[in-house]
């Protein structure tokens, strides 16, 4: 079962202030239904929905990206799948399965 890490009356971390004209897309975030908009970053969509783009592996603080370019390793998550990818230069795309956690099975 899937526990929703975001804060109650709190939507996100980072707060859309305008350009609201491109087309939704809409994924699961931990199995909550979440929206995003079309040419954001799964990053973006993450942070707009959640406090945390996923937990620590070394203590118990959320993390958010750190580079934001793709060099640091800090934004991997998980697909359904149990593939990972870069939050940060991977777009959002309709209908991903996003993890925050890896998957029980994953190295």
């Amino acid at each position: 079962m899937s526990q929703d890490l975001r804060p109650a009356k709190e939507a996100g971390r980072i707060v859309r202030l305008a350009e609201h004209s491109r087309p939704v897309v809409r994924f699961l975030l931990d199995g909550i239904q979440s929206e995003a908009l079309a040419g954001d970053t799964v990053l973006t969509a993450v942070l707009t929905s959640s406090g945390i783009l996923r937990q620590s592996e070394f203590g118990p603080e959320g993390r958010a990206g750190f580079c934001l370019m793709g060099a640091c390793q800090d934004c991997w998550v998980w697909q359904q799948d149990g593939t990972r990818l870069r939050a940060c230069s991977t777009l959002i795309g309709n209908g991903m399965s996003l993890m925050t956690q890896a998957p029980g099975d994953w190295p």
